[in-house]
């Protein structure tokens, strides 16, 4: 017999011990092995390894989960020391607020000064602060109050994964 040949009907075996072939290849691989010998020895000697990994056994020390344990405890906890408070997530923000407002209330005040330098009129020098600074400033501050939200939410989530 051809070696190829018996090596798909050993793929066949193993699929077999694995309990995943189908009815139609289980049939031809019990009508090759009542008459191939090499076959029912790879057979039998699947069948005598799979018995011996039957009675192998691990020892682990009993006090492996509680070290386990003890370590993401105390990984979880340098994660939430280390996560800002809500105190200073609100004294970020209104020091935020503080120099939207500051900024945006200086620039609009030195418009004149500005359209003077870059030769603009001042309606155009208030469009762009409009547009590039206070704009994107009220964004930031909209979003501001929110990232603790959305990081708890982040956590949450990989908590939910693990």
């Amino acid at each position: 017999m051809n070696i190829d040949h018996h090596e798909s009907f050993q793929h066949m075996i193993d699929e077999s011990l694995a309990g995943a072939i189908s009815a139609d290849r289980e049939r031809s691989l019990r009508e090759h092995l009542e008459t191939c010998a090499p076959c029912q020895e790879y057979l039998r000697a699947s069948n005598r390894v799979i018995a011996g990994l039957g009675g192998f056994s691990f020892e682990v020390d009993p006090t492996l989960n509680a070290r386990v344990f003890a370590s993401l405890k105390l990984r979880a906890q340098q994660i939430q020391a280390a996560q800002p408070s809500r105190r200073r997530w609100v004294s970020i923000s209104l020091v935020a607020v503080v120099l939207t407002i500051g900024g945006s209330f200086v620039d609009l005040q030195f418009g004149d000064l500005i359209g003077s330098v870059f030769d603009i009129q001042r309606t155009q020098v208030q469009q762009g602060l409009l547009a590039f600074w206070i704009v994107p400033s009220v964004c930031v501050l909209l979003l501001f109050p929110l990232l603790p939200l959305l990081s708890k939410a982040g956590t949450h989530r990989e908590e939910g994964s693990l």
